[in-house]
């Protein structure tokens, strides 16, 4: 019987057949498949639970000021007559058109760096300082606008004002705070406390104004505005009483449903940073996984009955490679699943780039396991290499440290590493808002370059015979 003619083997093929052989092996090793893909999430797990609301930001950009506003509108019933009689009417007891906490919280939006949240129950606001989740909260109490509108210079007026600044309680508000976070409550106290001023003194001062007016004649007002140019005592705000130019800024408040709860604060800013940063770190973890199945064949010959078969050397790296790469994207796509499945991360309005930042870090981490795998010769020596390089190239990039609470400096010596030029991708796609597709184009550009290199090396150090 005359045997068929079989032709030889395609390149494709017979790199298919190593990175098939390969890829069996890693999924019969169930430790390796869990370091890649549960050791991750036990990291983002375990931080989400331990770290504070602010993780990630600096300290201006995490400056909270939580708000429950019981206020009720107040207007005396004789002003209500005398405004409905003429509605053109602009009385000093008129204002505000809202309520007084409104204006506070007016005020406090128009603050750099300030963002409010809104509780809506007082007993909420106070679960949330008694779990440690805020370090203060302030309680603007249904009689704020009544207590705010009778305060006065005046003897028959309310008094507000004492050494420290605004007595709150007089005003019918409170600052709950946490005692375990005093510096934390006590820069939000001052905020409130600086706001407080701005808001109560210009009505003071405007409506005392208004008295002198009334009771020594126009002509007293009169030279008290020439004598002080520079003032608007008729004006109730702060803006007005200064002449300073308003500025233009609407209150921005999230409200409480918006933020993070339970045990996991899934939605939580931290998991923006962590997800990406454990994604990345653990991506380069391949270099001991597949360094080590190549220093196993090493151990075992399987490398040198490679070397005698008819295979170039290029078959032979792509080989090792590929099972390396796959592995890589399953892990990073997982992960960032994971994250929004579980953690409630958030992937921006650009979730497309975010497969392109994956595919080209699981290159830049399939070459570095590749030059660890060449320049490694025992499975003692892929774990010590390995390690110490993830690890350190970890540290440095940022992936165990938010970039944003990094020097300048060491943000610039970061980008030797391909973990800084990933994690910059991640950030510009999960926390901006207007992501520049430009510095994510580019950042994968580095990382495909980083790729090239690490191949290029292990290309040059691969020795089959040894």
């Amino acid at each position: 019987m005359i045997e068929k003619y079989r032709p030889l083997a395609t390149p494709f093929f017979v790199i298919w057949t190593m990175a098939k052989k390969d890829l069996r092996v890693l999924l019969r090793d169930r430790r390796s498949v869990v370091i890649l893909l549960a050791m991750p999430l036990v990291f983002i797990f375990v931080l989400g639970i331990s770290l504070g609301e602010g993780f990630g930001q600096k300290p201006d950009d995490r400056l909270r000021i939580s708000i429950v506003d019981l206020d009720v509108r107040y207007v005396p019933t004789d002003i209500k007559e005398k405004v409905s009689k003429n509605s053109k009417a602009k009385t000093a007891e008129a204002f505000p058109s809202g309520t007084w906490s409104q204006v506070m919280k007016d005020d406090l939006a128009q603050a750099a760096g300030i963002k409010l949240e809104i509780i809506p129950t007082r007993e909420m606001a106070e679960q949330l300082v008694r779990d440690g989740q805020r370090a203060a909260v302030i309680v603007f109490g249904p009689e704020f606008s009544d207590r705010v509108y009778h305060c006065s210079f005046l003897a028959d007026g309310l008094n507000p004002l004492f050494r420290d600044g605004v007595n709150l309680s007089i005003l019918d508000a409170e600052i709950i705070r946490d005692p375990t976070q005093l510096a934390a409550s006590s820069i939000i106290e001052q905020v409130i406390q600086v706001s407080a001023l701005r808001v109560v003194i210009p009505w003071m001062i405007g409506t005392a104004f208004r008295e002198v007016g009334d009771r020594m004649g126009g002509f007293v007002q009169s030279g008290i505005t020439k004598m002080f140019p520079n003032y608007n005592f008729l004006a109730f705000t702060w803006t007005g009483l200064t002449k300073a130019e308003e500025r233009k800024t609407p209150v921005v408040a999230t409200n409480l449903d918006e933020v993070s709860t339970g045990l996991l604060k899934r939605g939580s800013y931290r998991y923006q940073v962590l997800v990406p940063s454990y994604t990345v770190m653990f991506s380069f973890f391949l270099a001991l996984t597949c360094g080590g199945l190549f220093a196993a064949e090493r151990r075992q010959g399987t490398l040198k009955r490679l070397a005698a078969a008819p295979l170039s050397r290029a078959q032979i790296i792509l080989g090792k490679l590929f099972p390396c790469l796959l592995t890589a994207i399953l892990q990073g796509t997982f992960l960032m699943t994971m994250g929004k499945l579980v953690f409630g991360m958030k992937w921006g309005n650009q979730p497309g780039w975010m497969f392109g930042v994956i595919l080209s870090t699981a290159i830049a981490a399939s070459g570095m396991a590749m030059l660890v795998a060449t320049l490694a010769r025992t499975e003692t020596q892929v774990m010590i290499y390995g390690t110490m390089a993830v690890l350190m190239m970890a540290g440095i990039s940022g992936c165990l440290m938010p970039r944003e609470l990094m020097p300048e400096q060491m943000k610039e010596f970061s980008r030797i590493t391909p973990h800084a030029w990933a994690l910059d991708a991640y950030a510009q796609l999960l926390l901006n808002p207007v992501p520049n597709i430009m510095i994510v184009a580019n950042a994968c550009f580095m990382l495909l370059g980083f790729g090239v290199v690490f191949l290029g090396l292990a290309w040059t150090m691969l020795k089959l015979e040894t």
